[in-house]
């Protein structure tokens, strides 16, 4: 089951095409890499060679 995360400011922002993109505050808080290359993924992940630095 998974813990829903109640957003707070400075948790995501809006990319011009109007996208909800997390940022590294948000994916910290939720404690763990969904490993789907996220744009600001603060445990180092990379979906090319599929590896976490």
């Amino acid at each position: 089951m998974k813990t829903i995360i109640p957003l707070e400011e400075g948790d995501y922002y809006l990319t011009p095409e109007g996208y909800r993109c997390f940022t590294e505050q948000y994916h910290l808080k939720r404690g763990y890499c969904c490993e789907s290359g996220c744009r600001h993924c603060p445990y180092g992940y990379n979906k090319r060679t599929n590896t976490q630095k």
